[in-house]
């Protein structure tokens, strides 16, 4: 089993890597996570408290 840690990610990062290490860490492609950002974003605001709750909580990538 592979060891895989949830961070913020220092490649393919537009804003601050949140989504980029979100994609990393389930293996997805990372424009999935933004439209999923993006869509939570416009349909209540929900997406953009997650983001930032996940940039304040998710530690940088070692």
């Amino acid at each position: 089993m592979e060891n895989r840690k949830l961070c913020k990610a220092r490649e393919n990062r537009i804003f601050c890597g949140v989504c980029a290490g979100l994609a990393q860490y389930f293996q997805i492609d990372v424009t999935l996570v933004r439209l999923v950002f993006a869509a939570l974003a416009i349909i209540g605001g929900s997406g953009v408290l997650l983001y930032l709750a996940a940039t304040v909580i998710m530690p940088e990538e070692a």
